[in-house]
């Protein structure tokens, strides 16, 4: 068994509080996501957990990448038909997650998932480079293939049917929006003492932020 009991940082570089934060947790969200972009030193910013309930009974957490947010929630892409696209389908209520080293920052998400429209996920998968649209044709998500070179050979067929001729979306490929009802921030702090600010959605839509001891 390996020891990670003196795995220890000290968490000093920025401050969370009430004063300074917005009332807004999107627009927040946004405020912390250029910071990271523009001085965090990340390669993908855009890198989430999403967290879902399969239909098995057990959590499963995965990363993906955020391909639009604004004041209606995170936009993310997938195959319906996969194990993780089954589980929201069934079960719409998820928990995203970004994790920010550098900036020694969290955001923490509970949400709730639904299909975005058939012209956005069609808009998005049109602006994709040709290889990731016959990946995404080719690749039976989640299920279990004889071998790489399966999906080797299935991509090499696409890519002569395709050779003169766009990629549609195939149906069982498209997008999951995640209204948010509660969006947590945290910042680490020295001795552990972190800023934790947790916006919770009201009935009147407005948003309650309450201070959550580290």
């Amino acid at each position: 068994m390996s020891d990670l009991s003196n795995y220890r940082k000290s968490y000093e570089k920025s401050r969370l509080t009430e004063n300074t934060v917005d009332e807004n947790p999107m627009m927040q969200f946004r405020k912390w996501f250029y910071e990271v972009e523009e001085l965090g030193g990340i390669e993908e910013v855009n890198a989430m957990t999403v967290a879902t309930i399969g239909t098995d009974g057990f959590p499963k957490a995965r990363i993906v990448l955020l391909k639009k947010y604004d004041e209606n929630g995170f936009v993310f892409y997938t195959n319906y038909d996969s194990e993780k696209g089954k589980a929201i389908i069934a079960n719409p209520h998820i928990g995203l997650s970004f994790f920010w080293p550098s900036m020694e920052r969290q955001v923490i998400i509970k949400g709730i998932a639904e299909k975005t429209t058939e012209q956005m996920s069609d808009n998005y998968f049109a602006s994709r480079p040709q290889g990731s649209k016959l990946g995404a044709v080719v690749s039976p998500q989640s299920h279990v293939i004889p071998s790489y070179d399966f999906l080797e050979q299935e991509l090499h067929k696409l890519e002569k049917e395709f050779s003169d001729k766009e990629v549609q979306r195939p149906m069982h490929w498209g997008g999951f929006l995640i209204k948010p009802v509660s969006i947590e921030f945290w910042q680490g702090r020295p001795n552990r003492l972190h800023d934790r600010l947790r916006y919770t959605l009201q009935e009147d839509m407005d948003w309650k932020i309450e201070r959550l001891a580290p």
